[in-house]
């Protein structure tokens, strides 16, 4: 856990959710280490639709190249934990 993470631990619990719901995931899915393209919903379309639906639930807007980034939920987390920092 990064020390961004651990000052803001209700982070990931909810990018959680958000992952769940924006690829339409099952409980199959172990969404803590998951990677872009990893899975069939991961893929170009559905990473914008994540971008998007993580930007609306954390009110953070990420730039082009956080969004080419985001490669997996560990790095989506520590990207929207110092986002929403910044934030406060």
């Amino acid at each position: 856990m990064s020390d961004a993470q651990a000052a803001r631990p209700e982070v990931a619990p909810k990018l959680r959710t958000v992952f769940v719901d924006a690829l339409d995931l099952d409980g199959e899915v172990d969404v803590e280490n998951l990677k872009y393209r990893e899975i069939e919903a991961w893929d170009s379309v559905g990473h914008m639709a994540l971008v998007a639906a993580i930007e609306d639930e954390f009110d953070v807007e990420f730039d082009t190249d956080q969004v080419i980034d985001m490669s997996s939920f560990k790095v989506a987390v520590d990207m929207v934990t110092e986002l929403t920092a910044k934030n406060d």
